[in-house]
């Protein structure tokens, strides 16, 4: 079966046939697809449709922050370029650029915002005063984009004044900086902020892309965190909903027929697809006895299951508003009902 490529990757590759370049960011690419999100099954459609033109993107749009660049490359001429830790450029191999994990460093937008700085020498009194004016804990000292001098932060600067040495220029307060490639685990990070509260991130070209903060960590698993609370919220109301309703035996009944061999022995037991099924039935609602309309729950509840299964790849591009709003509103609904019940 051939793959869906939409008009978008086909003029791209027709400009690259005829010696063009096309160029694009990673959220653009993705609305080609009609996504926003790169979804498992999204991944997968798009995977196969440079496959089928024998195309690449550089970098890989799996890898990379939503709002970076891309560009479309034909397979055959892919010979991308990378820098050594001293610098040099040498070819990469493709293995270099295969999407791994999805919680890469380049993949929070704190690593793709270019950190204000100052230049080494700069006076303490201007350091200071960007910090205060940003609400910044730290700066980093940098002579150029990809030269790093040391970082400088109100511990830095309190240490060295408890100490009673002299602080004229950011010189005399630097501390060691922290580093990683954008394409570390953002579980590597973690360990270097925890310790030594922030890290420098460096792109592709070895430049300096962003610093990545521990508020900026805690922001990140937020917005992972806060659907995953909800889901959880939801399930509890539903089985409570159920629980005293239904017999073991009445919930095995609606267990999904591939998974047999499963003990049901509660409602904890059944999944969102279990759940839709038990109510969906106008035998079954009766019995839990609640007024208001069955289809109109049912579709709702048909919503939160797919939204549940796109969260589960936990995925650090978040999810979509609509699809948050819908479990705000979803959770907000059965703890009212839940409320009138009571």
């Amino acid at each position: 079966m051939s793959a869906y490529i939409p008009d978008e990757l086909k003029a791209a590759k027709k400009a690259l046939d005829e010696g063009g370049k096309s160029r694009t960011t990673v959220r653009n690419f993705l609305s080609w697809f009609g996504a926003s999100r790169r979804r498992h099954g999204v991944v997968s459609r798009v995977r196969a449709a440079l496959e089928e033109l024998g195309c690449v993107t550089y970098p890989d749009f799996e890898g990379e922050y939503i709002d970076s660049p891309i560009f479309i490359m034909d397979n055959n001429q892919f010979t991308p370029k990378h820098q050594d830790e001293e610098g040099n450029e040498e070819e990469a191999g493709a293995e270099k650029y295969n999407a791994d994990p999805a919680h890469r460093l380049g993949r929070l937008r704190a690593a793709n915002c270019l950190p204000t700085s100052v230049a080494p020498g700069s006076p303490l009194q201007t350091a200071t005063s960007l910090m205060l004016v940003n609400d910044f804990s730290q700066l980093p000292v940098m002579s150029s984009e990809r030269n790093v001098k040391g970082m400088i932060s109100w511990k830095s600067i309190g240490s060295k004044l408890a100490l009673g040495q002299q602080c004229v220029t950011v010189d005399d307060c630097l501390d060691k900086q922290h580093e990683l490639k954008e394409d570390a685990s953002i579980f590597d990070a973690i360990t270097i902020i925890s310790q030594h509260d922030c890290v420098l991130v460096r792109d592709g070209e070895n430049k300096i892309s962003g610093v990545v903060t521990a508020a900026d960590i805690n922001e990140q698993y937020h917005v992972l965190a806060e659907p995953f609370l909800l889901l959880g919220d939801i399930e509890n109301c539903i089985r409570i909903m159920i629980s005293a309703k239904f017999t073991p035996i009445e919930l095995a009944e609606i267990r999904d027929p591939e998974d047999k061999e499963r003990e049901i022995n509660d409602a904890s037991d059944l999944s969102f697809g279990e759940y839709k099924r038990l109510l969906e039935k106008p035998e079954r609602w009766e019995k839990v006895d609640l007024k208001i309309d069955r289809l109109t729950f049912i579709k709702e509840l048909d919503k939160v299951r797919e939204i549940r299964n796109d969260i589960m790849h936990f995925d650090p591009d978040g999810i979509q508003d609509d699809a948050l709003d819908t479990l705000r509103r979803f959770r907000g609904f059965l703890v009212r009902l839940q409320n009138l019940s009571a």
